[in-house]
């Protein structure tokens, strides 16, 4: 396809598509379906070779927030069936993150429910950073809080944290579709915020709220221009208990569309296949790994993800390698702005000879808490 040619071309060139050739690449067909997958591939293996970079969530706090996110099972009004509880202590959290770690995880997502945190919140965070690093010091921690002042951005990238996640979720024109306590411009004030104070940038989007494919392109396009390090996508977890129950759009065909999207629009980008990839995926999760280049292990905030031993043997089957702890995930020209707080500045290697397989007895991720005192995916 000419189509095709043109998306490889200019991700090879870290030129993104225009916004008709990208509303082309939603509308292919199931039969040029691995057409597509083949072309982001291409683009793909130019700028991560076959590393798959994985990363782990600990929720420090979950339910009960303020927000009235019509996706989340910890919003305003939710009737969802999610474990709720207050601040976890920081060595409670060091252990849970201790598991993703020995398990593969080289970047630690730590979460808090809520609309932003509070300064003795952050200084709670910070305490947790400390602990997760006193035990792995090389891990990545990004953390994801809410809205953030730009001290407390400050403050979190002196603790040792090297990324911040908030997602835009959707595009500007649909925002208050989905949410009413906040906007589109919030959300994208507090990337710009955590750009500002030397964290890497993670921002990313929920596929399948009902949204039309102008706003997948929309949202994406303006996560390029935001020009954020990592862009995890989501696929709807419709919650029963929420606005959004029952509320099933996508089909695993359009979701590798979707993720080929955010690969021809961010070429160079960390592409993480993230929440609902089980459900929605479903058989074809290997086709993703030759678009995306990082995925999450184990489980996600209130919701139960694939077992960790069967995402490593699905990464190796594949032929891919997870990336190791002393690669550089970005390439190159993008590692400057984003070297992890104190660690050594090692370029990644696009042809690491590390067998996943042979981590099958470090695969100690656990699944909603079994077998510890520790709350689900905390």
């Amino acid at each position: 396809m000419d189509l095709l040619n043109t998306l490889v071309d200019k991700g090879l060139r870290c030129e993104p598509p225009t916004r008709e050739e990208a509303l082309a690449l939603l509308a292919t067909t199931d039969d040029e379906l691995l057409d597509v997958v083949a072309a982001a591939g291409k683009v793909r293996r130019r700028w991560f070779g076959r590393r798959v970079k994985l990363n782990y969530l600990v929720n420090l706090k979950s339910g009960l927030c303020p927000e009235d996110c019509s996706y989340c099972s910890q919003r305003l009004g939710s009737k969802a069936d999610v474990l709720t509880y207050t601040w976890l202590k920081p060595d409670e959290a060091a252990d849970a993150a201790h598991a993703g770690v020995a398990g593969g995880a080289k970047r630690v997502c730590l979460v808090a429910s809520g609309r932003g945190p509070t300064d003795r919140d952050v200084e709670r965070v910070a305490a947790t950073i400390a602990a997760i690093k006193d035990k792995n010091e090389d891990v990545e921690i990004c953390a994801c809080l809410g809205f953030l002042s730009e001290r407390q951005a400050e403050r979190l990238r002196e603790a040792g944290a090297h990324a911040y996640n908030h997602n835009l979720n959707t595009s500007e024109q649909t925002y208050a579709d989905i949410c009413t306590t906040h906007g589109f411009d919030d959300r994208v004030d507090t990337v710009r915020k955590a750009k500002h104070a030397g964290l890497s940038a993670c921002s990313g989007l929920i596929a399948g709220m009902g949204e039309s494919d102008a706003d997948l392109v929309d949202v994406i396009f303006a996560l390029r221009e935001l020009d954020v390090d990592s862009v995890p996508v989501n696929f709807l977890i419709p919650f029963e208990g929420t606005p959004l129950s029952g509320q099933w759009h996508l089909t695993p065909q359009h979701c590798l569309r979707i993720l080929a999207l955010a690969r021809f629009v961010c070429p160079d980008v960390e592409v993480r296949l993230s929440g609902g990839r089980e459900i929605h995926l479903r058989s074809l999760q290997p086709l993703a790994l030759h678009i995306v280049n990082s995925i999450f292990l184990g489980d996600y905030l209130t919701s139960e993800g694939q077992a960790g031993k069967t995402d490593l043997e699905m990464i190796a089957d594949a032929g891919f390698e997870v990336e190791e702890a002393g690669a550089t995930t970005l390439p190159e020209h993008r590692t400057d702005a984003t070297a992890i707080p104190g660690a050594p500045h090692t370029r990644g290697s696009t042809g690491s000879t590390a067998e996943p397989t042979s981590r099958a007895d470090l695969v100690a991720v656990r699944r909603r808490g079994a077998g510890t005192d520790l709350p689900p995916n905390a």
